[in-house]
């Protein structure tokens, strides 16, 4: 783990000019920086707390970039709280609850603070280790697909408006449901990837697919396109054999349904229990695959839904 001593450490927290600051716990972390909560704390060097840690991201007196970890994790909730009402909060961590100050910053800030030098690294000189820097997100890969992710959970009824009921109703061979560029737009003519339907399955993957009980639980729901069929497949094992911490959140959604967060290895998936979900996958740049309901997706959103964890 990068850090300092407990006085320099308490020291560059007291200095820091405070931008903004970010949850890193087993239910709400920045998922640009992993698939999990134990990846996104390897990308800091910080060892999975059960609790969580809390990210103060800032610029000390010579405009340098520091993150500090604290393990004060309801100030920082409190805080970002008060920031998204519109309220003013002056977010100052008690030198007792900092774990470390790490140069640099893990994600993109897009504000500097006011009557100090431009944000810069740190001086290799006092900073122990090489300065975070955010992910990069310029070309499709893996950040940038958690990051199409958490856009279309924030804007969920943009993006189900788009997709018709009609889409998920037509047999296999006469339905081309529509990919979903991750700009926004629906693109009706992608025949390769819309050769399927939620509802809708060919003979060997009915034939590979495991026997369901009566809710659909226990069963896989079926697609027509082979990544498709491989996210559900790994989702539906996430319930027999749970997987690291935060590969699966559970959030509010309007009325009595949950907003479901997946990810894996390529994937990641987004659904709503009452809902849809929309898969995107690292060997598909930009696309966004939606899956219909059809009869085992419920069954499939409610297990996961009950293993999920969820903010407290």
């Amino acid at each position: 783990m990068a850090g300092t001593d407990d006085e320099a450490v308490a020291a560059e927290a007291e200095a820091l000019y405070v931008l903004t600051a970010v949850l890193l716990t087993p239910a709400q972390f920045p998922s640009v920086l992993g698939d999990d909560y134990p990846e996104a704390c390897a990308a800091l060097g910080l060892a999975p707390r059960a609790d969580g840690y809390g990210l103060v991201l800032g610029q000390d007196g010579d405009g340098a970039r520091w993150t500090v970890v604290i393990d004060d994790v309801s100030l920082v909730a409190v805080a970002i709280a008060s920031w998204d009402c519109g309220m003013e909060y002056e977010l100052s961590p008690d030198e007792r609850t900092v774990v470390a100050a790490l140069p640099g910053w893990p994600l993109a800030v897009a504000v500097a603070a006011p009557g100090v030098p431009a944000p810069h690294d740190p001086d290799p000189e006092i900073a122990d280790g090489p300065s975070l820097t955010p992910p990069d997100t310029g070309s499709w890969g893996p950040a940038q697909r958690r990051l199409g992710a958490d856009e279309i959970a924030l804007q969920w009824a943009v993006w189900r408006e788009q997709i018709g009921d009609d889409h998920f109703s037509l047999p296999a061979e006469q339905a081309t449901p529509p990919r979903t560029t991750a700009g926004g737009s629906v693109d009706d003519t992608a025949g390769e990837a819309g050769d399927e339907t939620a509802d809708s399955v060919s003979d060997s993957a009915a034939e590979k697919a495991p026997q369901g009980t009566a809710d659909g639980a226990g069963s896989t729901p079926k697609s027509g396109h082979q990544g498709v069929r491989r996210v559900l497949a790994e989702a539906r094992a996430y319930v027999d054999s749970p997987p690291p911490l935060g590969r699966v959140r559970s959030s509010f959604a309007p009325g009595d349904a949950r907003t479901l967060r997946a990810d894996g290895p390529g994937w990641s998936m987004v659904a709503r229990t009452d809902d849809i979900a929309f898969v995107l996958l690292d060997e598909e740049p930009g696309e966004v695959l939606p899956v219909g309901r059809g009869p085992e997706l419920p069954g499939l959103l409610e297990a996961l839904d009950k293993m999920a964890v969820r903010p407290s």
